[in-house]
C-alpha cells in the first residue's frame, strides 16, 4: 500500500486544506493525474498523484486542515493490483490503458453530461483530453445526433427508460470556497442556484442560502442576479489577504535572515534582440507574435544552464546543483500577494513554446488552478516590475533557491556605441545571489552570459 500525503507546496508551507477529492474509492489513477485541490495560504492548488494504482480510501475529509506528511489517501499500486487480482483474461493492448481518461477529465465529462464513450481522444495514445471534452457537442446535440441515426435504423425493441441521477453535489460546478461554507453549513449544493461563470455556485450564493429562512431554488431560466457583497465577503476577502501576507512575509524574513545575499546590476542593450524580434514576427498573426518578456525569459534560463552554480537549491548546509533548468516566474495576484510557479525545462523550449507556457501559467495562476509540481521545484526564479515601470528590481530569493534574477522596464537611453552617440533600448539586470552557494564573479558570469545571449538572439 502507498499512502498519498499531504504535500510541501512550497518552502513556507507547514499545513493545507483539502479543498476537494477529485477521485473516489475504486478509481483507478495514474502517475501525473490531478487527485485534489489543495488550498495554501497563498492559492488553492491542483496535487497530482505520484503513484499509479487504484484508490482504496480517502482518509481526510474536505474542509480538513491537515499539517504537511499527513496521510491523505491509500492507494494500491498497480503491481499489488495486478497480483490480487484473478487470473488474468489477455492482457489489453498498452494504448488501451493509456487512452484511461484521467480523474480532472472525468469530473469535466460528468459536470457537462458528456459520454465519454462518444469522445475521441487527441492525447497521447489516444488518452482523452480536457480540450476534447470541451469540444465534445452538447448533450442535447448528441442525442438529436442519435435520435436522427435511430430513425434510419431498422425498429427494436424499446428498452425501458431510466431516469437520470439526481445531480450531487459532487457534481455540481462550484467553486472551492463555495464548497467549503456549504460542507460547514450543511447545505445541498445541488439546490443552490449558481450565480458565477457558466451556473457556477459561487460562496455568496451559499451564504445567500444560509441567510435565507425558506429559499427555493430558482428556476434555471432565471436571469443571473449578481449578489451584492457582504461584510462576511470582505471579510473572508481581507482574512485570505491577510495569511498570504503572513506567509509572504515569513519567508521573505527566513530568507533574509539566513540567506547572505549580494546584489549585481548591469544594463544591457536590446537593440539587436529587439530587431531580430521584429524580424521574427514578420508575417506572423497577432496571436502568435513573440514578445520581448518571452525572450528575457528565455536568455534568463539560458544563462542559468551556462552557470550552474546558481541553478540549484542550498540544503542540508550545502549546494545542490539542479539537473535542469526550471524557472520560477513572479506572478502577481489579482487579490494581492504574489506566487511563483515555474516553467519546466525552460532553458530547451522553443521561444514560441515558452510564450505559451508562460501566458498559460500566469492565467492558472490568478485562477487559482495552479498543479503541486509547478509550485515546489522551481531552481532560479525572475521576477519583473517593467510593466509596472519599474526599471530595476532586487529581489529576495525565495529558499533553497540561490538567486534570482529582477528585470526591469525596456526604456530608452542614450548610448555611445562605436564612438557614436544614440538612443537605444536598454533594460535593467539585477541578480541577487546566496554567498554560501558562490562569489561575485560568479554572478557576474551570469550577467555577462545574459548580455551576451541577448545581444546574440539568434542563439535563443
Amino acid at each position: 500500500m502507498a499512502e498519498f500525503t499531504m504535500p510541501a507546496l512550497g518552502a513556507d508551507m507547514t499545513e493545507g486544506t483539502l479543498l476537494e477529492w477529485l477521485v473516489h474509492p475504486g478509481d483507478q489513477v495514474h502517475k501525473g493525474d490531478i487527485v485534489a485541490v489543495v488550498d495554501t495560504a497563498k492559492a488553492a492548488i491542483e496535487v497530482e498523484c505520484f503513484e499509479s494504482g487504484v484508490v482504496e480510501r480517502l482518509l481526510v475529509e474536505p474542509a480538513e486542515t491537515v499539517p504537511v506528511g499527513t496521510p491523505l489517501a491509500v492507494i494500491n499500486p498497480v503491481s499489488t493490483v495486478t497480483q490480487l487480482s484473478a487470473p488474468a483474461a489477455p492482457a489489453e493492448p498498452t494504448a488501451a490503458r493509456a487512452s484511461a481518461p484521467t480523474p480532472l477529465v472525468r469530473r469535466l465529462a460528468e459536470e457537462r453530461g458528456v459520454d465519454l464513450s462518444t469522445v475521441h481522444g487527441t492525447g497521447p495514445g489516444g488518452r482523452i483530453t480536457r480540450a476534447d471534452v470541451t469540444a465534445a457537442p452538447p448533450p442535447e446535440v448528441a442525442a438529436a445526433s442519435q435520435q436522427s441515426r435511430a430513425a434510419a435504423a431498422p425498429p427494436v425493441a424499446a428498452a425501458p427508460v431510466v431516469p437520470p441521477p439526481a445531480r450531487t453535489t459532487s457534481r455540481v460546478r462550484a467553486t472551492p470556497m463555495a464548497r467549503r461554507l456549504a460542507a460547514e453549513g450543511g447545505v445541498d449544493l445541488a439546490g443552490v442556484l449558481g450565480t458565477g461563470a457558466d451556473g457556477a455556485i459561487r460562496a455568496a450564493d451559499v451564504r445567500a442560502m444560509l441567510t435565507g429562512s425558506e429559499i427555493a431554488p430558482a428556476p434555471q431560466t432565471a436571469p443571473t442576479v449578481e449578489v451584492s457583497p457582504t461584510p462576511d465577503r470582505h471579510a473572508e476577502t481581507a482574512g485570505r489577504s491577510e495569511a498570504m501576507r503572513r506567509a509572504i512575509g515569513d519567508l521573505m524574513a527566513r530568507s533574509k535572515r539566513e540567506i547572505p545575499h549580494y546584489y549585481l546590476s548591469t544594463t544591457i542593450d536590446l537593440g539587436p534582440a529587439l530587431v531580430w524580434l521584429r524580424e521574427q514576427n514578420r508575417g506572423l498573426p497577432v496571436s502568435e507574435r513573440l514578445v520581448p518578456a518571452a525572450m528575457l525569459l528565455k536568455a534568463a534560463a539560458r544563462a542559468a544552464r551556462e552557470v550552474p552554480q546558481l541553478n540549484g537549491f542550498f540544503t542540508d548546509g550545502r549546494f545542490v546543483p539542479a539537473p535542469e533548468v526550471h524557472l520560477g516566474v513572479a506572478v502577481s495576484l489579482r487579490g494581492g500577494g504574489l506566487v511563483a510557479p515555474a516553467i519546466h525545462r525552460a532553458a530547451d523550449l522553443p521561444l514560441a513554446e515558452l510564450m505559451a507556457r508562460l501566458r498559460d501559467l500566469v492565467a492558472r495562476a490568478r485562477a487559482g488552478r495552479l498543479r503541486g509540481s509547478e509550485t515546489t521545484d522551481p531552481t532560479i526564479t525572475v521576477t519583473s516590475l517593467g510593466d509596472q515601470g519599474v526599471e530595476a528590481v532586487f529581489g529576495v530569493i525565495y529558499p533553497p533557491q540561490v538567486a534570482l534574477v529582477g528585470l526591469g522596464k525596456v526604456v530608452d537611453r542614450p548610448c555611445a556605441v562605436d564612438g557614436l552617440l544614440g538612443v537605444r533600448p536598454v533594460v535593467t539586470a539585477t541578480l541577487s545571489a546566496d554567498h554560501r552557494a558562490s562569489d561575485g564573479a560568479t554572478g557576474a558570469r551570469y550577467l555577462a552570459a545574459l548580455e551576451r545571449l541577448l545581444r546574440t538572439p539568434e542563439e535563443l
